[in-house]
This record gives structure tokens, C-alpha cells and sequence, in this order.
């Protein structure tokens, strides 16, 4: 097993917290393989590259030699997780359980190794815990430290319903925790108080609390959203070659150290090397076409990645797009903005009837396809490259 010093430089790399301090330092310190566990509710079918955040660290932990538990709430996905919650989230079926994971498993594989991660589901043991098991678990935990989260106390404070089983989603996740013996527990930053629960439920079964690690949630690609499908700003893992890779080359430069940071298997070291190499005078652009392919060759492969730098280069460059390309945001004050209107604040056109006739004669281009629908309406939050004419680019947020 590598050394703990190597150990700690990757495994703690991107993470928001790791609870207590030097907790993991002293876990590793055992010699022995850790039990590491992150719990998935199957709430929708698809995964996007912000999901991966995670599982990514899941595959730092496995290459370390460390034993790792993907595990499927399909117990706890009928309660329904209120994290971030200012209502109460709907339970899922059993079949909408069973179709979801079944998806999941597929699509985890492209980054975790089969061979080597143990996928379990929680229903194993909670439905064997029974009535009474539930009630006795229900009594090593009070109301007043449950209201101490964050959305139950808003809720509470407003007036806005609580259901009773609610509350039974951290302590039946927490449970999770006691019956796989976890040593580290990891999940977004929404899911702190869940796992900080899980480190009292051990405690309570006089077991060793787990680490607790959380991991910020990814921006998308406008850098301003989390990446979510309702956002439109997200890189799904099943998107084709060619839209994967134009997607990772809208995100910002700066972005892109992010995007490295969370997404990358590079080393560390090598990521601080790109970043020297740019501000030494290496055009960004072709550091985002490495972070292009590695992402690309992760869910397709290498021939498809090198496919759609070329196919990328041949639709944006040959066609005299600039290396370099001015970055404006535009405040559309509402869920999408129109074109003409759009192209207008972006500074690429003088007037919405001069944006309506530059569209009517073939010369308006997103991300290199030209429009033609004049009533066009661009969602809020996404990114992308506008031209107006041979020589206007911009690539354009709107927020």
C-alpha cells in the first residue's frame, strides 16, 4: 500500500472537509485496508459529470488498496432524502428503485473497477431491523439534535411541514454505517449532517466513528449553476463523443483548474505543471483539449477522444474561429432570454432588427451551427460561443 504522506496529497485533494482533523491521517496510520462507503439514493436514471465528483474519489481510494462500498439506498430512497429540502421530498417506487440502480450500476463501471467494488444495497439489513429494531434505533437520537439541520430548523421555523418519517432518512443512513463497520463515510456538502449522524449512530453501538468526508458540488458549465440537467449546464457521462468533448471546451479558463481539480486522474503535480505552463505562455486552449480527451476517453475511449479533437478543431478552427475569444455575461432576469435580445447586450449587433436580419441572411452561428429560428430563446445559466458575421465572436453566459 503507498504511503500515507502520497496517500493524503490525493486523497484529500478537492475535498470541502474531512472530519475530525488529522482523522484520516489516523485511520491510515492502521496499515489495514479502510472500509470506505458512499450511498447513492437511485433517484434518476442518467448521470452527469458532476455526479462523478465522487465516485472519481471512490477510485482514489480503491487504487490506494482500500476496500470500497458503492451502496444503493434502495431502503432509504422510500423515504426520500430531504437534504436541501424546503419540502418534503417524494418516495420513490420499488420499481422506479429498481430501474434507477440497474442504470447506475452500468454507468458507475466506467470509472470504478467491477473487480474490486462491492456493491450492496440497503435494504439487506433494514428491512431485516423491523418495526422494533427502528424504534430502538429512533432512541439514540433526539428531535432537538435533528432540528439542529439546517432545512428541518427553516422548516420548522416557518410553519412548513415535517413528516415524522423524515427524520428516519439520516438515522436508517446512519445505521448503513454501523452494518458495513465504515471507516470513512463521503458525500456532498448537503449531505454533512447525514454523515456526521452516522459518526453519533457508531458511537451509540460502540463502534469507532467514521471520517467524514464532503466534496463541493461541481459547477456547471456557465461557472455559475451547479451542473444540473434542470440548469441545462451539464456533460452527461452517456453523451456522445463529439458533444462531450465541445462541452468541456465551453467551460471558462479559469474554470478549467476546477474541472482538473475534481475531474482529473492526472496527479496533482502534473495539473500544477499545466498551470505553470500557461502562465509561462501556453495557450490554454490546448490544456482544456488534454482535459477534453482524458474525459472523453473515460466514457467512450481514446480513439473516440482524439475523433472529436479532430471533428472540434475542424468545425471551430479551420472555419478562422479566434484563439482567443472575449467572455461576456449577460443578465437575462429570467428563465432564458431571446436571441436578438441576447446577441443586443452582448455588444454583437447594435439592434434586435439588425440581430433579425443577420439571422435571415445565414450570418448568426452557435457554437459553429448557424440559426435560423429568429424566435430562438437561450436557457439561463448555459454557455456559448456566438458569431455574428465573419469577424464578431463572443462566447456568452447568461445568467
Amino acid at each position: 500500500m503507498t504511503d500515507i504522506k502520497e496517500q493524503l496529497i490525493e486523497l484529500t485533494r478537492g475535498t470541502d472537509e474531512i472530519l475530525p482533523d488529522g482523522g484520516l491521517e489516523r485511520k491510515l496510520g492502521t496499515g489495514r485496508p479502510l472500509n470506505i462507503k458512499v450511498g447513492f439514493d437511485p433517484t434518476a436514471p442518467d448521470l452527469h459529470i458532476g455526479h462523478t465528483v465522487i465516485i472519481n474519489k471512490m477510485r482514489q481510494f480503491q487504487e490506494y488498496g482500500h476496500n470500497v462500498v458503492f451502496l444503493i439506498g434502495d431502503f432509504t430512497g422510500m423515504i426520500g432524502d430531504p437534504s436541501g429540502r424546503n419540502a418534503t421530498r417524494p418516495p420513490l417506487t420499488p420499481e422506479q428503485i429498481d430501474e434507477n440502480a440497474t442504470t447506475y450500476k452500468d454507468q458507475v463501471f466506467k470509472i470504478l473497477d467491477p473487480e474490486k467494488t462491492i456493491i450492496d444495497f440497503n435494504s439487506r439489513w433494514l428491512t431485516e431491523l423491523g418495526s422494533p429494531g427502528l424504534i430502538k434505533l429512533a432512541a439514540r437520537y433526539t428531535v432537538a439534535r435533528m432540528l439542529e439541520r439546517d432545512d428541518f430548523s427553516k422548516r420548522f421555523a416557518s410553519g412548513q411541514s415535517i413528516s415524522i418519517h423524515e427524520f428516519l432518512y439520516p438515522l436508517a443512513q446512519a445505521y448503513d454505517s454501523v452494518a458495513l463497520k465504515t471507516d470513512v463515510e463521503m458525500g456532498g456538502t448537503d449531505q454533512k449532517f447525514n454523515l456526521l449522524v452516522g459518526r453519533h449512530i457508531q458511537q451509540s453501538f460502540d463502534l469507532e466513528p467514521q471520517i467524514v468526508i464532503t466534496l463541493p458540488l461541481l459547477e456547471g458549465l456557465d461557472g455559475v449553476q451547479k451542473m444540473s440537467k434542470s440548469y441545462g449546464n451539464y456533460i452527461g457521462i452517456t453523451d456522445p463523443a463529439g458533444e462531450m468533448f465541445g462541452k468541456v471546451m465551453k467551460i471558462s479558463d479559469d474554470l478549467m483548474w476546477r474541472y482538473f481539480e475534481l475531474l482529473s486522474f492526472r496527479p496533482l503535480a502534473d495539473v500544477n505543471g499545466l498551470k505553470a505552463a500557461v502562465e509561462e505562455g501556453r495557450n490554454p486552449r490546448d490544456v482544456k483539449f488534454e482535459l477534453a480527451r482524458e474525459i472523453v476517453a473515460r466514457f467512450h475511449d481514446q480513439d473516440a477522444a482524439e475523433a472529436a479533437q479532430a471533428e472540434f478543431i475542424s468545425r471551430f478552427q479551420k472555419g478562422a474561429m479566434p484563439a482567443e475569444i472575449e467572455e461576456v455575461a449577460v443578465n437575462g432576469d429570467g428563465p432564458s432570454l431571446g436571441i436578438a435580445h441576447l446577441l443586443k447586450a452582448a455588444g454583437l449587433v447594435s439592434s434586435t432588427s439588425e440581430a433579425f436580419r443577420m439571422i435571415k441572411q445565414g450570418a448568426v452561428r452557435v457554437d459553429g451551427e448557424r440559426i435560423e429560428d429568429r424566435g430562438l430563446a437561450v436557457p439561463a445559466g448555459t454557455s456559448h460561443v456566438f458569431q455574428v458575421g465573419k469577424r464578431k465572436f463572443a462566447r456568452v453566459t447568461l445568467t
